[in-house]
């Protein structure tokens, strides 16, 4: 098998015109593919918006006719941006410490374990997911416990199988948050919650609403994505033992390998922003209130910025990849998700001689011309233990 391998639908779209148009909900959606253009584009926010009036329309596809709570600080351009950002970017630089380090690895070290005593394991929902939930219970600083419930959410709080808008999900999220925000102001403890309420942005309370908007992000924006890369990590290291050893055998070359994983399998497609003033992306006009997308899949295998594209270079040297976004709207999230994914590697390896792959589903994203494999719906594999 070659699960492992994930072709680039956009390398042709990328190489000829630079840029493609899908249609998102009967709102076309121009994408960017370049390297160099997709960063710039990403840190020209007053051209191209992503605190528009019109809230989930950046996301592709979009969330507006789903949600009408305003993802903070995703959806808020500066300047009101830099305020929201600084207020909570402390606590997602949190798995830096030592302490949150030693918790995450236990919660890690838990599930290889319990993984290799069986003879089987679905990676998707039995792994993966189960490891995204416990480790949030770290970054929101909840009970342990809590990941359970977020567990019988799947893989994506706004999606589901059968349906890429499921507005009883969004529901069923924002009924979650209101309540813990409640709890919290009942009873203010350290967690998450009761730190926002404490808070003040530009001077003023962050309302309720506000709050809101920050943990529905922590929810939605970490999820369906980590999931995506400890999968692909797993199917990587199924079809490439002698990585895994050599990950063993060389630890210091482990935070390029975490790098270098996420560009290749860049778990998040593209992002959108609205454009805010006629305009050109790779000499094609782009009207106001139009949108453009972001494609972070295509600029990760651009041959102009990144020799050999398409090969996994465990020590790739010079790794300008955008797999956690770029400039004022970067992923808050990337540090738990650079350090779930280092812990991760460093279990695997001293752990598991070899992983096998048995039968999986793809996850195949549909976006029209461009057909992307972005992960698994399902894949099975046996840990087999040094």
């Amino acid at each position: 098998m070659t699960i492992s391998i994930f072709p680039d639908p956009f390398e042709q779209a990328r190489t000829t015109d630079g840029v493609s148009t899908i249609d998102d909900q009967n709102d076309p959606v121009t994408m960017v593919m370049g390297l160099k253009d997709v960063r710039k584009c990403a840190h020209n926010w007053k051209s191209f918006q992503s605190g528009g009036e019109e809230v989930g329309r950046i996301v592709v596809p979009s969330e507006a006719a789903i949600r009408d709570v305003r993802q903070i600080p995703f959806e808020v351009d500066p300047p009101e941006h830099g305020g929201f950002r600084k207020l909570v970017e402390p606590w997602f630089k949190r798995p830096l410490e030592a302490d949150y380090q030693e918790k995450l690895k236990v919660i890690i070290d838990e599930l290889v374990e319990e993984a290799i005593k069986q003879p089987k394991i679905e990676v998707v929902e039995e792994f993966a997911l189960k490891l995204q939930s416990r480790a949030l219970t770290l970054l929101l600083n909840t009970p342990f416990e809590e990941s359970e419930v977020w567990i019988g959410w799947g893989t994506h709080v706004f999606r589901s199988k059968d349906t890429d808008l499921d507005g009883d999900k969004a529901n069923l999220l924002y009924d979650y948050i209101d309540k813990e925000i409640e709890k919290a102001i009942a009873n203010p403890n350290d967690n998450f919650y009761s730190v926002l309420l404490a808070s003040e942005v530009n001077g003023k309370k962050l309302t309720k609403e506000e709050i809101k908007g920050v943990i529905s992000l922590t929810f939605a924006g970490g999820r369906d994505t980590v999931i995506n890369a400890v999968t692909n990590t797993i199917a990587y290291f199924s079809e490439h033992p002698e990585s895994l050893q050599r990950l063993h055998d060389e630890p210091e070359i482990t935070t390029k390998a975490v790098e270098e994983l996420v560009r290749y399998f860049s778990p998040l497609t593209h992002m959108g922003r609205v454009v805010t003033e006629d305009t050109a992306v790779c000499e094609h006009a782009v009207k106001a209130d139009s949108r453009i997308s972001l494609c972070w899949a295509s600029a990760n295998r651009d041959a102009k910025a990144f020799e050999n594209p398409d090969e996994v270079v465990l020590d790739r040297k010079l790794n300008p990849h955008v797999g956690f976004g770029f400039s004022t709207h970067n992923c808050l999230g990337a540090t738990h998700a650079r350090q779930i994914l280092a812990i991760l590697i460093g279990s695997l390896s001293s752990k598991l001689s070899s992983i096998d792959a048995f039968e999986n589903e793809e996850n195949i994203e549909d976006w029209q011309q461009f057909q992307r494999k972005v992960g698994f719906h399902s894949l099975n594999v046996a840990f087999n233990a040094k």
